[in-house]
């Protein structure tokens, strides 16, 4: 079983891309995938779904833990994951196939810990709260979503969310594009 740096490194030799030709894919600089694939760089999900997106692979392919090749997914091959900069706790949900359009997470959002990073990208985002309350800011708007609330947005639109109780949010979140 391969790292993700080894994975990385592999996937582009095979595809006789150099460092150079990745960078010019990825948006990012050459001396930064070198230091990736060295593995003395850290590595943000989003320059990795960026990787992935050039390598014309599933981002899921770097991570084999997670990896389901069945529809179904059972509560014991659910495994709990952490995305840099964030203290949310994330659980794929999603049964691993070709063509696979919709990315389905259960997060658990940390008590009170503000998460102010705003993001805007292509897809769409809909979060059901099962607990606790979660509060999104979509376009500069603050929609307060309390548990069995739920809201649907384009992703272009810039926004983030965060939990302003003390107790753990439990959210139902499914995407597009497929991320993980």
């Amino acid at each position: 079983m391969y790292e993700v740096t080894d994975k990385i490194r592999l996937l582009r030799t095979e595809q006789k891309l150099t460092l150079k030709d990745l960078s010019e894919k990825t948006g990012l600089s050459v001396s930064f995938l070198s230091q990736v694939e060295r593995g003395s760089s850290s590595l943000a999900i989003t320059s990795l779904k960026k990787i992935a997106d050039a390598l014309e692979v599933p981002i899921t392919d770097f991570f084999n833990d997670f990896s389901n090749y069945n529809y179904l997914v059972k509560v014991s091959d659910q495994k709990p994951f952490r995305i840099e900069g964030s203290t949310a706790e994330y659980i794929r949900l999603g049964g691993e196939f070709s063509g696979r359009m919709l990315e389905p997470l259960l997060v658990t959002l940390t008590n009170g810990e503000p998460y102010d990073k705003v993001f805007s990208h292509p897809g769409e985002e809909f979060y059901y709260v099962l607990e606790g309350v979660v509060l999104f800011t979509i376009d500069g708007k603050e929609y307060i979503v309390k548990a069995g609330d739920s809201i649907h947005f384009p992703s272009h639109v810039p926004h983030h969310w965060e939990n302003p109780l003390q107790n753990d949010a439990k959210v139902l979140c499914v995407l597009t594009p497929v991320l993980f």
